[in-house]
Parts: C-alpha cells; structure tokens; sequence
C-alpha cells in the first residue's frame, strides 16, 4: 500500500498550492478564460508527462467516433486492448493531453490504447460526452475486441463517463468490460462531497467553488439529481472489478471514498488506493513525483491480471 509522500511529491503540492491554485481559481469561464485553461492544462501534461519517445498514434475519425490509438514502442495490435476515457472537468482536456500518460500504461501492459476525444462543454452539453464515450465502447466492440478483452482506465470527469456507461451497460444487459482502474474520480458533480473534503484538507490544486463551475458548463439546464448525472449504484448491479486510486492531498478523495462504498455495498468488487500527498490525477506526472510510476504499475498488473483470467462478465 502506498506510504508517505516523497519530497518531490510534497514540493508539487506546496508550488501548486502557491502558484497554480490561485491562477485556477481566479481564470473566468468565458470563451478567452476556456482557452487559457485549455491552454495552460495541455502545457503541464506535456511538460510533466509527456510521452515515451517512438510512441505510435493513429488517428481514429469514425461515425461518430474520434479519438487516437495510443502504442508504446514495441506494441502491437492483438486481441485485447485498453480504453481510455480522459478527464476534463468536461471542459478541457483531450485525447491529445493524455498521449503521455496513454503511452506509459500502453508500457506497462503491453496493450494498445484507444483514448477517445469527446465532445466538449461548453461548446457541447449534456450528455453529448456520455454519448461520445458509449459510441466510443461499442465501436472498440465493432473493431473485433470482445468485450472480456477490454479493459478501461479514466481519469477525473473519466470517472463519473465511466460509471455511467458501467451503469448504462448494466441496464441495457449489454456485456461488461473485463476490469476497469479510475484515477482521481470525479462522481459527485456538484463538488459537495468535495467542499466537505476541503474543509478538513484545503486541495492544492483548485478550490471545490472554481471546480463545480467546470462541470455546470456541461450539465447547464439539468437539475443536480438528472439520471446518468446525480450516479448511484444498486444493490445487484453487474459491475467489473474496478480500482480506484486517489490523491491523498485532492478533495476528490472524498469522491474515491464515495465511489468505493457505493460499488461495496451493492456488492460489487472495489478497491481503494488513497496515496498521501499526492494531488489530482498525479499518475499523470511521473517528472513531478516518483510515485506516479508506481501507482501506474499497480493499476496496470490490476488490469492485466483481470485480461488473463478472460472470462467473459455478461449481465445475469
């Protein structure tokens, strides 16, 4: 289990805590301070993450589907393959900014990514990212991958796609993905959980307030408890094994203990990692802390472990 943070880790909190957080609670979400933000994400995933070098992408523009095919040198295409649902707060991310996270967990399990590109608020609100993420999955499905050889890794507001389409599946009786690994999940989209988790821990990243503006951007004109919004799992509900990893120093740790005893008590097969003093989706930052690359070799023996049993997980 992990342990205690490492100085460099500790050093990112405190820089983002004095120079970050500020600039992110302050950038209005106006088309000028959509694109600063925009901007200014792609450049630290870049600069903090970037991708192993010789990595292969292959564009995908599919009916209905756009995204990138993400292969670590030496990777081929086989029969089993990763599906990648990046975060976003569903504003700002794209399959562009998490290439180098992407290629990494290609690395680690041998396996070629697809990263689906989303549509995004506020240009294209609810559900146009779940629709995107759904059409994503059946079009891996239409590519020849059986489902059993499928896994999905997603990060922040990937988390809460995610979910809704496990959900989503379930409901239709459609067959489930073999294991799923979430990273910093965003579930709660009104950001109480979070406020809550502030006020005992101040995150060092952005303000629970400037946060929830990001998702009202896609969720705008729907009521808070709207279904495939406000996301609840039954008692009985088909889910995959899923592992979920979280920052000791986010707010959204409330949303990966949340998410955890939800799948737990109806049943399900969760596992929770909460790294102390780690920040949001800090997998993706190996040149800022170590423990991104351990954390990432975890979650990908987690996914390879439940490919090898194939097992198809169909809905009783």
């Amino acid at each position: 289990m992990p342990g205690e943070p490492s100085l460099r880790a500790r050093l990112t909190a405190t820089a983002a805590e004095y120079a970050l957080r500020p600039l992110n609670c302050a950038v209005p979400l106006n088309p000028p301070g959509i694109l600063f933000a925009r901007t200014l994400i792609a450049t630290i995933m870049a600069a903090a993450g970037p991708p192993i070098a010789g990595t292969a992408v292959e564009q995908v523009r599919a009916a209905g589907v756009r995204g990138e095919w993400v292969r670590a040198p030496g990777v081929r295409f086989g029969e089993q393959a990763i599906y990648y649902v990046h975060g976003s707060g569903y504003v700002l991310c794209s399959a562009r900014t998490h290439r180098g996270l992407a290629s990494r967990l290609s690395r680690r399990t041998g396996l070629p990514v697809f990263v689906v590109d989303y549509r995004l608020a506020p240009e294209h609100r609810f559900p146009a990212a779940a629709d995107d993420i759904a059409a994503g999955y059946r079009w891996l499905l239409d590519q020849g991958f059986a489902a059993h050889d499928t896994v999905i890794a997603a990060d922040s507001a990937g988390g809460h796609l995610t979910l809704d389409l496990l959900l989503e599946n379930a409901r239709r009786g459609l067959t489930q993905p073999a294991a799923v690994a979430l990273f910093s999940p965003l579930i709660d989209l009104t950001f109480s959980l979070a406020a809550e988790q502030e006020r005992r821990r101040r995150d060092p990243v952005i303000s629970a307030r400037a946060a929830r503006r990001l998702p009202r951007a896609y969720t705008h004109g729907h009521p808070d408890d709207a279904p495939r919004l406000r996301l609840g799992v039954t008692a009985g509900t088909a889910l995959p094994p899923i592992l979920v990893q979280a920052g000791g120093a986010e707010m959204l740790s409330a949303d990966a203990r949340h998410l955890h005893g939800m799948v737990r008590a109806a049943g399900g097969d969760c596992t929770l990692e909460i790294w102390p003093g780690q920040v949001h989706v800090f997998q993706a930052l190996p040149r800022l802390t170590p423990e991104a690359d351990i954390a990432l070799d975890r979650s990908a023996q987690f996914l390879r472990t439940a490919l090898f049993s194939r097992a198809p997980r169909k809905v009783s």
